[in-house]
């Protein structure tokens, strides 16, 4: 305290300015830009299309398996593009309303630890991987796969490798994305992921044998593109990860 004239105490001025609160819904930009593109091709794809010509469209930026039972040089070069533009296309409003929410989630965390350009590298390859894990189960069909659900997918599994601090540590949006990484075997060992990971299989498990849940759209559920691309964030998360994973040996298991 400070004695001032007229013999009043006052207490010291603290002249530092208030704390910044995060805003509820601070994304980054890269998220922003993937919300709003695929709600522009949902919005345009409903509205804006005949049925022809959303068909037409299906067929050019959809991901169909049978694609690559036919030699390239016998079509077009849709087979080159679809594996990742698929990812961009829904069904429906539920449909990316469905995943645009995960995508929040999950992709968040994971854009502000890697940085745009490794997300963008992420999301091609994680649909691509998801594109060709659904197609290696049935080379001829001819459904169309469209959805950014393996890559949500994948995702969810490279949030797994920090996003879930252990010792029951809550994660919080402000610095979550600094947390170090853990080693496929610690974080298998974390509660959390591991309960995580058996609810998300077996969810995807009750839609493999025809259990309908919420983000179903009413057609056939790709199950195994959201398999594959799980496994594919959780197990390759490190290449695209800049920070130093934490434990003892925890290089050694990445």
């Amino acid at each position: 305290m400070t004695h001032h004239d007229g013999g009043e105490l006052q207490e010291p001025r603290d002249d530092r300015p208030p704390p910044q609160k995060q805003p509820m819904f601070n994304l980054p930009f890269i998220i922003v830009a993937v919300l709003g593109f695929m709600i522009a091709i949902q919005v345009g794809s409903a509205y804006l299309m005949s049925d022809t010509t959303y068909e037409a469209f299906l067929f050019t930026f959809g991901f169909i398996p049978a694609r690559y039972t036919i030699p390239l040089a016998q079509q077009g070069l849709e087979w080159l593009w679809t594996p990742v533009t698929y990812s961009f296309l829904h069904g429906g409003v539920e449909h990316i309303l469905f995943n645009g929410l995960w995508l929040m989630a999950f992709g968040a965390p994971v854009a502000r630890r890697i940085g745009t350009t490794r997300f963008i590298l992420f999301w091609i390859i994680s649909s691509a991987i998801s594109a060709f894990g659904h197609a290696a189960l049935d080379w001829s069909s001819i459904t169309v796969l469209i959805g950014a659900s393996g890559v949500v997918s994948a995702l969810m599994g490279a949030a797994c490798r920090f996003a879930f601090p252990p010792r029951g540590q809550r994660y919080h949006p402000s610095f979550g994305h600094l947390l170090p990484r853990q080693g496929i075997v610690q974080a298998l060992t974390n509660k959390t992921v591991l309960i995580f990971t058996i609810a998300w299989l077996a969810g995807n498990a009750l839609i493999a044998v025809g259990f309908p849940l919420f983000g179903d759209v009413g057609g056939e559920v790709a199950w195994d593109a959201h398999i594959f691309g799980f496994f594919f964030g959780f197990l390759f998360f490190g290449l695209f990860d800049p920070k130093v994973a934490s434990g003892e040996n925890a290089a050694s298991i990445d």
